[in-house]
C-alpha cells in the first residue's frame, strides 16, 4: 500500500483502514495525490496550532473574529478545518493572535 509519509507519520500505529483504501486509490491514478494529503494535513496542523495558541491567550473565537474582520463562525469553521482556508485567511488568522505566518518554497521531493 502506497501511502504518504505525513500521514503515516501522524499515525505511526495505524492499521490500513478505510482512508488507506482511499489514498491508495487515488494514488493509482494520480501520483501527486499523496503529496496533496501531505499538504492538507500540513495546513491542518498550522490551523490546529494557531487554534491552540488563541485558547491558551484565552481569546473567544468571537474577539478573534472582530480582530479579523469576520464572524464567529467563520473562525469556528476555520479551526474546525471546514473547507480550504485561503492563505490570507490564515494570516489574518496569525496576525489576529499577534504571530505571523512564514511561507517557502521548497523543491518537492
Amino acid at each position: 500500500m502506497r501511502c504518504c509519509l505525513r500521514y503515516a507519520a501522524v499515525m505511526p500505529t495505524h492499521r490500513d483502514d478505510f482512508l488507506d483504501e482511499i489514498i491508495g486509490e487515488r494514488a493509482e491514478r494520480n501520483p501527486e495525490f499523496p503529496e496533496l494529503v501531505d499538504a492538507a494535513l500540513r495546513r491542518r496542523e498550522l490551523l490546529r496550532e494557531l487554534s491552540a495558541r488563541r485558547e491558551a491567550l484565552g481569546l473567544s473565537q468571537t474577539v478573534v473574529a472582530a480582530r479579523m474582520g469576520t464572524s464567529q463562525s467563520a473562525v469556528a469553521r476555520l479551526e474546525a478545518g471546514e473547507g480550504d482556508a485561503k492563505l490570507s485567511t490564515v494570516e489574518r488568522f496569525a496576525a489576529a493572535l499577534g504571530q505571523r505566518v512564514e511561507w517557502r518554497v521548497e523543491k518537492a521531493r
